[in-house]
């Protein structure tokens, strides 16, 4: 198994751990498991481009990546929720987009075609990540204009998510046009 493979292990191995700080009843938890958080998408970061430079790119990083960070950013925003720092709406929004363009992935997979992330996705996935760690941290450090960081960061995010989808949708209207044929 290959570094870039095992830094994405490492990021699904995180998940439980990070969740646990949520559940046991010691002071600063939070702290802790935004710490977790942070060094878990951090293995994003790290991981594809290690597989790019030393050209280690692998089915089962294909396949696991797009899942752990999924699972990361999802169970993040589900803690929020029960936590009451987050809306369920915004948490449905969020995770359901990844549903919606996953869909589409696995579809045009099937269809022999890989639809890569482009910089608007990844932009919603890096400011997704700051809001759920300012949140996480319940906005103790600034606010903008007195509205907490996280929430604006956390609506910025709902704004790139939908509009990444929408642009996804149409970059790949040719893909989706076949889809309704069927």
């Amino acid at each position: 198994m290959n570094i870039a493979n095992k830094l994405t292990l490492l990021r699904i191995v995180l998940i439980p751990v990070f969740i646990v700080f949520y559940y046991i009843n010691i002071p600063y938890w939070n702290y802790y498991a935004t710490l977790i958080f942070i060094i878990a998408a951090l293995t994003d970061l790290f991981d594809g481009r290690l597989a790019r430079k030393r050209d280690i790119v692998s089915n089962f990083g294909k396949l696991m990546d797009p899942i752990a960070d999924k699972l990361l950013v999802s169970s993040a925003l589900i803690l929020l929720v029960d936590w009451g720092h987050l809306n369920a709406v915004i948490a449905i929004v969020l995770i359901g987009r990844e549903f919606i363009v996953s869909g589409l992935r696995l579809v045009a997979a099937a269809e022999g075609k890989v639809l890569a992330a482009d910089t608007l996705g990844k932009l919603k996935t890096v400011v997704q990540i700051i809001a759920i760690c300012a949140l996480l941290l319940e906005d103790g450090f600034f606010a903008l204009w007195n509205i907490p960081f996280g929430f604006v960061m956390i609506l910025l995010s709902v704004v790139l998510s939908v509009w990444s989808a929408v642009n996804y949708f149409v970059k790949n209207r040719e893909i989706v046009a076949h889809i309704f044929k069927k």
